[in-house]
């Protein structure tokens, strides 16, 4: 699992620069990808997928989090009705499948990092260009020590979860 992170450029000439520097950096362009408005024009740049411009792993993640609160009522009831019934097995296997959405929950919640494209909708109305990198976890520091020392303009807008799978 790699981690996205995202950076909003005033302009795509900015940005391009950007996109040099990580390029010289050893970050593959294949692993940086741009969004903006319409009507901005991002020749040059590593435009963004349709996957990643309706931010799919953002509603994946909101699917996820809905099914295992889901998972976690419906066990939980069980749980209740198999101590109301007296079913050792019945309340084991409950407790099991609360006990793993508990911590499944737990980990998604407190462990993955969590920004969605919608955050720069008014920033991006505006002309600006986002700038969204795709780094394995132990290269975050180091981009983002290298956008802060070589790009001010750059304003770091949080990070998230992506997989190398469907161009998302």
């Amino acid at each position: 699992m790699k981690r996205r992170l995202y950076f909003l450029f005033p302009d795509t000439a900015q940005a391009g620069t950007a996109v040099r520097d990580l390029t010289n950096n050893g970050v593959p362009e294949t692993r940086m990808h741009c969004v903006a408005r319409a009507d901005v024009d991002l020749a040059g740049l590593p435009a963004a997928t349709g996957r990643q411009r309706r931010d799919i792993m953002h509603h994946l993640e909101r699917r996820l989090w809905n099914g295992n609160l889901i998972l976690f009522g419906i066990a939980g009831i069980a749980l209740f009705l198999a101590l109301v019934w007296g079913s050792v097995a019945g309340a084991f296997v409950a407790a099991a499948v609360v006990l793993a959405s508990l911590a499944g929950g737990a980990l998604f919640a407190l462990r993955l990092p969590d920004t969605a494209l919608d955050e720069f909708h008014a920033a991006l109305q505006h002309g600006e260009v986002l700038l969204m990198v795709d780094v394995s976890r132990d290269c975050v520091e180091d981009v983002e020590e290298l956008m802060r020392h070589r790009h001010p303009e750059a304003v770091a807008g949080g990070s998230s979860w992506t997989v190398d799978a469907f161009g998302v």
